[in-house]
């Protein structure tokens, strides 16, 4: 028995048993066209008509430019949409099984499957809603993530983390699986936009990772007249001041993204505030750094509410999801 469709980003299907069982031959794609199941396989060719060649394990599938993108009433598809899909798994239902001169193919549709997974999971969906989600592409102002069969959504700048970066990909990177939280929905233009920093801990929860008098590893964010910001983890910098010749001279060096050294002084909850002292100052930022997650996605699937401030503290960080 086929089991439901999972409406999950691009390529996570591509190698489960199921689906390489059913795109591997004829009878299984007409089951699968039988039971509605969305499939997945790579795209090889995008022709001079713009329709896509999938691959099926030795039998041919096209997806016609119309069925290539689930676009609202009056939007037109664009070309750039389509021809990035060539190389990359793609995902689609079966409408149906053509015979020519050479034989049996697939005429197939990633816009019925976008269309489904939209109706039935992504409509459903309110703000504080945590899912699963994977970076397609990345600009100056945020990330395009796919948060199912292909749909995108925008996780902004000032959404991936709370520690300031001066571009995405020193946060993210193309290909990344991450998880997310329902920022907010345009209903009216069927988009929704997404946020990441509200699973990647409190400032209390980073905190208590670090020991005033330890000596530790930090990326260089920014410099300011005041001191140099060092980046302990996603979500939590600390402020090493300016004192000495020696700190100056590593102002003179392009040092923002470099890995650093540095020395805790102190740490202050009631304040918001880590004090270091910069030691030394080293090699940029090879990669993006390892997200922690503090909120487990596979049991918590919502949240109203997240603080980032600690209770000690006067100023308040924090998101609230409105679901109405």
């Amino acid at each position: 028995m086929i089991t439901n469709n999972s409406y999950l980003p691009e390529g996570s299907l591509i190698n489960t048993l199921e689906n390489r069982e059913l795109i591997s031959s004829l009878q299984g794609l007409e089951r699968a066209m039988i039971y509605g199941k969305i499939l997945e396989a790579t795209a090889v060719l995008c022709d001079e008509s713009s329709k896509l060649h999938v691959d099926l394990f030795g039998m041919r599938g096209f997806i016609e430019r119309e069925e290539c993108v689930y676009r609202r009433p009056n939007e037109d598809i664009k070309d750039i949409a389509i021809i990035t899909r060539v190389g990359k798994p793609v995902c689609f239902k079966v409408l149906r099984i053509e015979r020519d001169a050479i034989g049996p193919y697939a005429v197939l549709s990633r816009r019925e499957a976008q269309k489904e997974c939209m109706q039935n999971y992504l409509s459903d969906l309110i703000c504080g809603d945590i899912i699963p989600a994977k970076v397609t592409h990345i600009e100056n102002f945020g990330a395009f993530v796919d948060i199912g069969c292909g749909i995108p959504s925008l996780l902004s700048i000032d959404c991936i983390s709370v520690s300031r970066i001066s571009h995405p990909k020193d946060r993210l990177s193309v290909g990344m699986q991450i998880h997310t939280v329902i920022k907010s929905i345009d209903a009216q233009n069927g988009r929704i936009f997404v946020s990441l920093r509200e699973l990647l801990g409190t400032w209390e929860e980073n905190a208590s990772s670090f020991k005033s008098g330890s000596t530790v590893s930090g990326i260089i964010r920014s410099v300011e007249k005041y001191g140099i910001f060092v980046e302990l983890a996603p979500n939590l910098a600390g402020l090493a001041e300016l004192r000495d010749s020696t700190t100056l001279s590593f102002i003179s060096e392009n040092i923002i993204g470099r890995h650093a050294a540095v020395y805790i002084k102190s740490i202050i909850p009631e304040r918001m505030k880590i004090k270091l002292v910069l030691i030394d100052c080293g090699d940029l930022q090879k990669a993006p750094p390892y997200l922690k997650y503090y909120i487990d996605p596979s049991k918590i699937k919502h949240i109203d509410r997240w603080r980032y401030s600690p209770s000690v503290c006067e100023r308040i960080v924090e998101s609230i999801f409105d679901t109405i």
